[in-house]
């Protein structure tokens, strides 16, 4: 019993193995955005409450995507193993399974945002692949086929797993006669015994056949998807190293002598937050930028034109407006793009419009002030980082970047469209989900080192770290030792008050367990807030601390 419902469930597994790979490789090679596992994980993305979602951010960092959609294969992995063994009971019952991940596959593909119809072919597929197998094909632990050839002696069924009663012999009658006609020749002059035995070989031999057959399709089929999509990164990343930007109209100065190391972050470590599960490649050459809404002059741009707008070179600070007080979501580097205020000004803004929406490639929808890009601060469409094409992971090939907004509010990665509306006619994506309209970057500061429960020599000790707040500026930084009175760290030179400040304050560090805090005043002279606050719904709060033991 044990081993024939292990056989179907094993069964259910390998027909929804190949159900998911025709699915994988038809979305791959026709729209990859109709993928069912992306598109299921993109629904559970979009579902979740906030809680949930800060917590994956805090807890998993970026191991979040990858674990979500492990998790959906494994969710996959367990429907498909019950649908086996239900098939096995009642033949019937063997469709379910693929009925529910078809529904799923398919409702979740025409959920996305940027979702067209054909999106739920894929999973619609794959769902009729799994079943046909499951229904149709002789395979291990499952009964007989409907419509299969007459089975007199129930050769076919018990091979496969079923009980060999019905028409002709019973399950008794049947060993009995192998019995018989294994052990005395001569006593089945009608020879049914090896009738049976050469059945029940063949049997065998087909369901190890099919079985084979089926495995190697769905490897064959996973195969083309891995090379179709092997093919399309090369072809993208050909494409992105084939880009050309041009020396910015007006570069960036450069960095004052005395920033220390570390000032800019390097692009491979450059955080990466978005809800994204497979990140978009875009063709280049086919991208368009759309602006319209309430606009008197409705613009369509290509990368090319945008080029030509004459661009821009800065230093800038980002931050997500997920971090933790003391959180790793925050970097600088230098931002190359054409500057947005021109373009929208050109497009001509009518009066009552308050907002601006892109959206992205990938369905994504970000509301930004149109005063807050309008102020003269440098708004960008954003094409170069750290001096080459901006990576896919950052939104090639272009994203939207707004220097003293949260990421959520004013850098859309993989932007194609912009839309000037209010903020009463439309909620974003985030602002659906109960943050802040408007996300000025709150003042914030960090202690980089020493490192928490770091175990130090008595004596001389360097305390160093960075403090930003995008727009305004910091004027002073201080440092608190064990609850002691406030101290003035230096400030290192920066590059302009949209970036972060380095400073390091010396302290004689003695013996024993110490509790070091930081905070930063604004270049407006607020203070930066003591009261400890979690990001939701408009930015985390709150004093960095770090404890250290000095021997």
């Amino acid at each position: 019993m044990i081993r024939r419902t292990s056989a179907a469930a094993g069964t259910g597994l390998l027909a929804a193995a190949a159900g998911v790979a025709v699915a994988e490789l038809l979305a791959t090679a026709v729209r990859p955005q109709a993928a069912p596992l992306v598109a299921v994980g993109g629904a559970v993305v979009d579902g979740a409450p906030t809680p949930v979602k800060e917590w994956a951010v805090r807890t998993l960092g970026t191991y979040d995507k990858p674990l979500l959609l492990g998790g959906i294969a494994v969710a996959v992995i367990v429907l498909a193993a019950l649908t086996g063994v239900a098939a096995r009971r009642r033949p019937t019952l063997g469709l379910l399974g693929p009925a529910v991940l078809g529904i799923a596959g398919a409702a979740a593909a025409l959920s996305r945002p940027d979702a067209r119809p054909a999106d739920a072919l894929p999973a619609l597929a794959g769902a009729a692949v799994a079943a046909a197998l499951l229904r149709w094909l002789p395979l291990p632990g499952l009964p007989a086929a409907p419509g299969a050839a007459p089975d007199p002696v129930g050769v076919g069924r018990a091979a496969s797993g079923a009980d060999a009663s019905g028409a002709g012999a019973s399950g008794a009658d049947a060993s009995g006669a192998d019995a018989a006609g294994s052990g005395a020749a001569g006593s089945d002059p009608t020879g049914a015994g090896a009738v049976r035995s050469r059945r029940r070989a063949a049997t065998r031999r087909a369901v190890l056949r099919n079985s084979a057959l089926v495995a190697v399709g769905t490897a064959l089929a996973g195969a083309g998807t891995v090379a179709l999509r092997r093919l399309n990164l090369a072809d993208a990343t050909r494409a992105r190293d084939a880009v050309r930007l041009p020396a910015p109209a007006s570069p960036a100065r450069p960095l004052p002598a005395g920033v220390g190391p570390g000032f800019r972050t390097p692009t491979a470590d450059f955080y990466r937050v978005d809800t994204a599960l497979t990140v978009p490649r875009l063709d280049v050459d086919a991208w368009r930028l759309r602006l319209h809404g309430m606009v008197e002059r409705p613009v369509e741009l290509t990368f090319a034109d945008l080029l030509d707008r004459g661009l821009i070179e800065r230093d800038v600070t980002l931050s997500c407006v997920s971090n933790e007080v003391g959180g790793p979501y925050v970097g600088t580097t230098r931002w190359l793009g054409a500057p947005l205020a021109p373009l929208l000004r050109a497009a001509g803004i009518r009066a009552g419009a308050d907002q601006l929406v892109a959206r992205s490639d990938e369905g994504m929808t970000i509301g930004t002030p149109i005063a807050t890009l309008l102020d003269g601060r440098d708004a960008m469409l954003a094409v170069g980082m750290d001096g080459a094409p901006l990576p896919f992971a950052h939104g090639f090939p272009v994203r939207m970047l707004t220097p003293g907004l949260y990421g959520y509010a004013g850098a859309c990665k993989w932007v194609t469209e912009l839309e000037v509306t209010t903020f009463d006619a439309f909620d974003a994506y985030w602002v659906r989900r109960g943050w802040a309209r408007e996300a000025p970057v709150k003042t914030a500061s960090r202690i980089d080192r020493p490192a928490p429960f770091a175990r130090l020599p008595a004596g001389p000790v360097t305390v160093a770290g960075v403090a930003w707040a995008q727009h305004r500026g910091i004027a002073a930084v201080e440092v608190s030792v064990d609850d002691g009175p406030w101290r003035t760290a230096e400030l290192l030179p920066t590059a302009s008050s949209d970036t972060w400040v380095q400073w390091r304050f010396a302290w004689s560090a003695p013996a024993g367990p110490h509790r070091l805090r930081v905070r930063a005043t604004d270049g407006t002279g607020a203070p930066q807030p003591e009261d400890r606050r979690p990001p939701f719904p408009d930015g985390a709060t709150g004093h960095h601390t770090v404890a250290v033991t000095v021997r």
